[in-house]
């Protein structure tokens, strides 16, 4: 059965996968997040130094970075109600472990495991994309994109449960949610009733992947756009803490703010991907993450650089929804989880260096200017690569209903 959704025609059920999978998502990238908001408060506990700190939080970046091209294959071959279900249990192991850990060794392991919650958007979006037709995914996998705001989530709640209940139970809070989407996975959630698991072997698949110039190109952009929402969400609290004696508390909450606001903005994009051609989204995001990395890097008043800061989110935002707007309707659908993995992973490690690189200019400098003027060099550079890549095709969907006339390959 079929229902109507903005004149376009859709299983029924769809709505309900895409709640239960933004649902899923919220949860995992929450427990995802667990360690960054309390690397000050590890930081005063073990006697971290700046470097050792941001290894700290950037190890789930980077293994929830790799983590989701397996991730992404195992969605195209076995479904996303099986793969979101299985993560979801499987994370309960790192977040009892990292309750009682108390060294630093053992806070890397299990911040190791714990990074797999990071991958799990490589299982959301071949899932939500499955469910809706190609010219509503942009909006759809935007409107994913909100579980995001775990993230968010986290940074507002890890510091205040820890002052008021005590360390362990900023993880402990996190395992009761893990198991209820675990459950609602097994028993509610349907993977879409035109959806076909792939036959072909893992490594056949990725290469095949990998070979589609969109999905590198997206992969760059989305390094970028995703890698600098990471960035910031796990390396803010800790610069707010030393460029701005704000407290733990008031450093996280401001960084949630920053999340949170760059999440909101991702389904805009995805949105505005839909009806316009993603040039003028991405290459304007991309140049407005410029202006806002160049006025943060002059170290203006606290007041001053909330508004910058609030910028670079809202652009950060809108060019993660129109990167993936553009994956979901213009991939096979056989290997949307498979580019997802791709696109997601390179969004992944575009978070990883740049917290290391902002400690070890720290260390050396005393000032986090010289780490903002290279975020703002390579925007800059993205956006220019954007608008000079218009004449790139796009590749074929194999969705004789995916639209035509709309200028997608024109985007990257």
């Amino acid at each position: 059965m079929t229902t109507r959704w903005h004149g376009s025609r859709m299983p029924q059920g769809a709505r309900r996968a895409l709640i239960l999978a933004t649902l899923a998502f919220m949860v995992n990238f929450w427990a995802w997040n667990l360690l960054a908001p309390l690397a000050t408060t590890y930081k005063e506990l073990l006697g971290l130094g700046p470097v050792e700190v941001s290894v700290l939080v950037a190890v789930p970046v980077i293994v929830g970075s790799l983590g989701r091209i397996p991730l992404g294959s195992l969605t195209d071959r076995f479904g996303g109600r099986f793969v979101f279900a299985l993560l979801s249990f499987a994370l309960i192991v790192p977040i009892a472990f990292l309750a009682t850990a108390g060294s630093y060794p053992a806070l890397l392991a299990g911040g190791f495991v714990l990074g797999l919650g990071g991958a799990s958007f490589a299982v959301g979006v071949p899932f939500v994309s499955a469910w809706f037709p190609p010219e509503r995914r942009g909006l759809a996998l935007g409107i994913y994109g909100l579980g995001n705001i775990g993230t968010s989530i986290s940074g507002f709640v890890s510091p205040r449960v820890v002052d008021a209940a005590g360390r362990e139970w900023a993880f402990l809070i996190v395992v009761a949610p893990l198991a209820l989407m675990g459950l609602l996975f097994l028993t509610v959630a349907r993977d879409a009733p035109g959806w076909k698991p792939a036959t072909e072997p893992f490594l056949q698949r990725w290469v095949a992947a990998l070979g589609l110039p969109l999905v590198r190109r997206l992969a760059l952009l989305y390094a970028i756009t995703f890698g600098g929402f990471v960035a910031f969400g796990v390396y803010l609290p800790t610069y707010l803490v030393s460029g701005y004696d704000l407290s733990v508390a008031d450093a996280a909450l401001r960084a949630a703010g920053f999340v949170m606001l760059a999440t909101l903005a991702r389904p805009l994009g995805g949105w505005l991907a839909d009806r316009y051609d993603p040039i003028k989204i991405l290459a304007p995001a991309l140049a407005g993450v410029t202006v806002g990395a160049t006025a943060i890097a002059l170290q203006p008043s606290l007041a001053v650089v909330t508004v910058p800061f609030l910028g670079v989110a809202v652009f950060l935002g809108l060019g993660n929804g129109a990167v993936f707007a553009l994956l979901g309707r213009r991939i096979p659908p056989t290997q949307v989880g498979s580019a997802t993995g791709l696109v997601g992973c390179a969004g992944g490690l575009g978070g990883f260096f740049p917290p290391i690189v902002m400690g070890l200019v720290y260390q050396a400098t005393g000032s986090y200017s010289i780490g903002l003027g290279l975020l703002a060099i390579v925007a800059l550079a993205a956006a220019a690569f954007t608008w000079r890549g218009r004449d790139v095709p796009q590749e074929a969907s194999s969705e004789p209903s995916a639209p035509t006339d709309q200028p997608v390959g024109h985007a990257v």
